[in-house]
């Protein structure tokens, strides 16, 4: 068994919608335009979610990889 590699799973789900948690407790949701190797992520049609529900529409934008806890397929 291949064991995928953290890059590879973001290259995986570029062009899909993916939740990414941010420290403070911030979720994001969104379609994940690109990343880097900084893991800094830009998000289209992005939405700020407060206990799963929306909060506000966001549009792009760019989140830094600093602050991201995790990103997951939606």
């Amino acid at each position: 068994m291949v064991q995928e590699r953290p890059f590879d799973i973001l290259s995986k789900a570029t062009g899909n919608q993916v939740l990414v948690r941010l420290k403070g407790g911030l979720s994001i949701r969104g379609t994940l335009s690109s990343f880097d190797a900084h893991m800094n992520v830009v998000i289209d049609n992005a939405e700020e979610l407060n206990d799963g529900e929306l909060k506000a529409k966001l549009g792009t934008i760019l989140l830094r990889g600093g602050n991201i806890i995790y990103v997951s397929p939606v």
